[in-house]
């Protein structure tokens, strides 16, 4: 028989019983205001603390754990797969419709089950470490052309390791804040100095992000074949860039003002478990990979993803590009192999960037600077155009997996560019 919630779930929802993503809120006007985790299911949060305390929560690995008595989610993830697995079954069927314990316990569904208008959506994680790895080969081939001609845009190394540079954590912010314009240097032009004041190539960047699990001790890599094991599961990321301060500065070192100002994640994590039905075959690699990035099997997912921009002072939203994770190049569990074989200690809430997530065609390019083509090209959206983002616009990016009569979907993650301090 299907499994079927007895919460109201509409066919558009991102939130089916098939997908439950784990987050943390704030009951807004509630008795209780402090910061919780919840998963989402239709319309609705479900309070887990609220489930742990009324004793539903009866597997060995949950139920004496106060991990959903916590502000943030990592311990939950630092408790690995079999307890994700418990806990994704318990909830399945304590939401099914043919389970009375939740659904003929009405003061119980009443402080459990909140509509998600009533809440406040927060981080979900706290975020140690932050890596933005640089993972689809036809970005990589676009910025290459842009920058260095179509000659040999994509660098040699490029084909043998996930290239990744080291984030900046402090700077995460959870969907819908706002993004203050970033002032920095720029090119200078002829003989005058830099140029400084705010950016004027202002980016968004189609991305998602693995979060990590149960870390690794110092000096023990993970194996590439185990490392599913130590993503908890992916959230829809915007890595904001400035493309023009990161053009002046990123040589020799690599990104850093052009990037740290604003990172963007949705609210709700996804988990591998939940993406599991919608994994695919990842691309074949060009060059064989050295041994401890050889996979047994080789997966992404396949992922929908879509971005639409809602320019300044209009109602209306435009959709600028459609993509999909499986597009990616190197796969999460090559990424998070490859960050810990020099011995690089990962651990419980660390957030690993897939870099821009591009496809081959056009309309499925994963940010402005290859969208525009670095501003040699406008884009239209309505009754104006973009080469870059303006004060006022609004970024969208959604992401959603097809299931049969059913969705597991990752929600939105949007911000809005305001204006550079004075």
């Amino acid at each position: 028989m299907a499994l079927k919630a007895f919460v109201e779930v509409k066919p558009d929802s991102h939130f089916s019983i098939h997908n439950l993503p784990y987050g943390v809120f704030k009951h807004v006007g509630g008795a209780i205001t402090t910061p919780r985790p919840g998963v989402a299911i239709g319309d609705y949060v479900l309070d887990l603390s609220s489930i742990h305390s009324a004793g539903l929560f009866d597997g060995p690995l949950i139920s004496n754990s106060d991990c959903f008595h916590q502000p943030n989610l990592n311990k939950f993830l630092e408790l690995g797969r079999p307890a994700w697995k418990e806990a994704r079954a318990t909830l399945q069927k304590l939401l099914s419709s043919a389970e009375p314990a939740l659904q003929n316990n009405a003061s119980l569904r009443q402080k459990a089950l909140l509509p998600m208008d009533e809440v406040e959506m927060l981080l979900p994680i706290a975020i140690g470490d932050y890596t933005d790895f640089f993972s689809s080969l036809h970005h990589a081939k676009n910025c290459g052309t842009i920058f260095r001609g179509p000659e040999n845009p994509v660098n040699p190394n490029w084909f043998h390791l996930p290239i990744a540079y080291h984030g900046r954590a402090s700077s995460i912010v959870i969907s819908g804040t706002d993004i203050i314009r970033p002032r920095g240097q720029g090119h200078p032009s002829a003989n005058s100095p830099p140029y400084f004041g705010p950016s004027r190539k202002l980016d968004f960047e189609l991305e998602m992000a693995a979060v990590v699990g149960p870390g690794n001790e110092l000096g023990k890599p993970i194996d590439v074949n185990e490392a599913a094991d130590h993503i908890f599961g992916a959230v829809l990321m915007n890595d904001w860039s400035a493309r023009d301060i990161q053009a002046w500065e990123y040589v020799p070192l690599g990104p850093f003002l052009g990037k740290s100002f604003g990172t963007t994640i949705s609210p709700w994590i996804v988990t591998l478990d939940a993406l599991e039905q919608f994994a695919c075959d990842a691309p074949n690699q060009i060059h064989l990979p050295l041994p401890y990035l050889a996979e047994k099997v080789s997966k992404n997912y396949d992922i929908s993803l879509e971005v639409r921009i809602k320019p300044a002072g209009q109602e209306e939203s435009f959709t600028v590009t459609r993509s999909n994770f499986k597009h990616l190049y190197w796969t999460l569990t090559q990424q998070l192999a490859h960050h810990t074989v020099n011995g690089c200690n990962l651990r419980p809430g660390d957030l690993l960037g897939t870099g821009t997530i591009s496809g081959p065609e056009p309309d499925s390019y994963g940010c402005l600077l290859e969208l525009t083509w670095n501003g040699t090209k406008e884009l239209s959206l309505g009754k104006t155009t973009r080469k870059f983002l303006e004060d006022g616009d609004e970024v969208i990016i959604s992401g959603c997996c097809k299931g049969n009569g059913y969705n597991v979907g990752f929600g939105t993650c949007s911000g809005k560019i305001i204006p550079s301090l004075p």
